[in-house]
């Protein structure tokens, strides 16, 4: 099981991470499964935080799996780390959901690295450990981002804007906001590709 493989691991298991999801494109359901387990609690708590509805966060992220399932031997490294990659599909599915409902996230905005603080219940504790690991890869990634790259990130993927209303809201230029997230998000697959390349 992934889990008992990468708990040893303090890096939470990216390249681990990365084998199961080729196994997913060869239509391993077991593989699904393992990826379902290790990344459900930092999905559901992104897609919780993004449509604010315990009930609908637990059927959207049902869908990103099944999009994962969907589309997981069009997954290539040039798309960023299977994390990266996964919370785009979680963040997609979820605007997706906001959208059809035509409404928008009334929550009270918090810091970027809370959004994964909405941990799904009843994790055993291995998988706890994992996703423990992994959001706490993901803070110290945001850490070493510049601060407009960070509201930014944080205004586009945990409170669901799009480009331009993130201009409208800021005063900042539509370029400047695709810049800047732009930048952010290069910056994230390089400190996550030092990360794993330490291993």
């Amino acid at each position: 099981m992934l889990a008992a493989r990468a708990g040893s691991k303090a890096d939470g298991g990216e390249p681990l991470l990365l084998d199961v999801i080729r196994r997913v494109a060869s239509a391993d359901q077991e593989a699904l499964g393992e990826l379902y387990d290790v990344t459900n609690p930092m999905v559901f708590g992104l897609v919780r935080r993004i449509v604010g509805d315990y009930s609908a966060a637990e059927e959207v992220t049902i869908d990103v799996y099944t999009e994962v399932w969907r589309v997981a031997s069009a997954y290539s490294e040039d798309k960023g780390s299977p994390v990266i990659w996964l919370l785009m599909i979680a963040r997609s599915r979820a605007i997706d959901h906001l959208r059809s409902r035509a409404r928008r996230v009334k929550e009270q905005e918090r810091p970027i690295e809370t959004a994964f603080d909405h941990a799904h219940p009843g994790a055993d504790p291995e998988t706890a450990v994992i996703s423990g690991n992994l959001r706490q890869i993901v803070r110290d990634i945001l850490a070493n981002l510049e601060p407009e790259q960070v509201t930014m990130l944080q205004l586009a993927f945990f409170e669901g804007l799009s480009h331009g209303e993130i201009a409208s809201k800021t005063g900042i230029p539509l370029g400047t906001v695709k810049t800047r997230i732009r930048a952010g998000m290069t910056r994230m697959r390089e400190l996550l590709a030092v990360r794993q390349g330490a291993l």
